[in-house]
């Protein structure tokens, strides 16, 4: 659970009870009691009138004056939160997805008119085919419980793992789980689909301060080249989602021109490779000579 997520469980816990103690938040969310702090300073901030109370049956309360005369979420919220799940329920392929819709919906009046916002997705084989993975991996997250797989990584090597799990991660197309590897001792991303022979594990885990090396990565940049190429008119739109309008200027009647930041390595060079001839890479020079020798060794493939 991220920390938006957790914000929003508190905020939700509040307005049930009158007072809840820190220590029940920090078990609930296995977080520290300073974290707990530190996200009601932050729902303070946010002008949600949360109070502290001291003493042996003390914690944290909201006024009962916001309970009664606001709302935190409008019908015209619950319909946008029920739109983006609803769009997103291919992604997530998960069954508490579909009771939470299940139950918006029902919160929802059955007169309210369509949103005006639709959200598709493709619906891939390889996503169905990876769910039991994703609910052995949440399972574990949920329970504390070691987890024990075949890691195949991207030069074909397999290695075994055994890892505490602390989080499932969707980026792009692809699911990732993070967590403690024991045998590198250190954190480690998985892809899903590198994954074989996952099992969950019956020894338990202490859960180590996780927050700080999410900050570690919110810090880390990965490192990126500046990198200016001609594009056709064809695919200019998907350069504009990706890097926005200014990214793109005027250059000819048969090209634009195209600034942009790209990773200097095989990632990168793959992303630039899928658009083909309709796009040539002019500076700098080091990356064209780069991405020169990486198409070169593709082509050779089919020599």
């Amino acid at each position: 659970m991220d920390k938006v997520e957790r914000l929003i469980s508190i905020i939700m816990i509040l307005l049930k009870k009158d007072i809840v103690p820190a220590n029940e938040f920090a078990q609930l969310f296995h977080v520290s009691k300073r974290t707990i702090l530190r996200d009601m300073e932050t729902l303070s901030l946010s002008n949600i009138p949360v109070y502290s109370v001291n003493g042996v049956h003390g914690g944290y309360g909201i006024m009962d004056e916001y309970k009664v005369d606001k709302r935190l979420l409008s019908s015209s919220d619950l319909e946008n939160i029920l739109t983006a799940l609803g769009g997103l329920e291919q992604i997530l392929i998960s069954e508490d997805v579909e009771v939470t819709i299940k139950k918006i919906e029902a919160m929802v009046s059955p007169l309210s008119p369509k949103g005006p916002i639709e959200l598709s997705f493709y619906d891939w084989a390889g996503r169905s085919e990876i769910l039991q993975t994703l609910k052995i991996c949440q399972e574990s997250i949920l329970k504390r419980r070691l987890v024990s797989f075949d890691y195949i990584d991207k030069n074909g090597t397999t290695t075994n793992r055994i890892v505490e799990p602390y989080q499932l991660h969707f980026s792009e197309t692809s699911w990732y789980l993070k967590g403690f590897c024991l045998h590198r001792q250190r954190y480690r991303t998985f892809k899903l689909s590198r994954i074989d022979h996952l099992h969950m594990e019956k020894n338990t885990f202490n859960p180590r301060d996780y927050s700080l090396e999410q900050e570690h990565e919110a810090s880390y940049q990965p490192q990126l080249a500046a990198i200016k190429a001609l594009i056709s008119p064809g695919i200019k739109d998907q350069f504009i989602e990706r890097y926005g309008r200014k990214s793109i200027e005027n250059y000819s009647s048969d090209y634009f021109l195209a600034t942009i930041h790209v990773p200097q390595n095989s990632i990168g060079f793959q992303f630039l490779a899928s658009f083909g001839t309709n796009l040539e890479i002019v500076e700098p020079k080091t990356y064209v000579d780069e991405f020169r020798n990486y198409l070169i060794k593709m082509v050779e493939k089919y020599s």
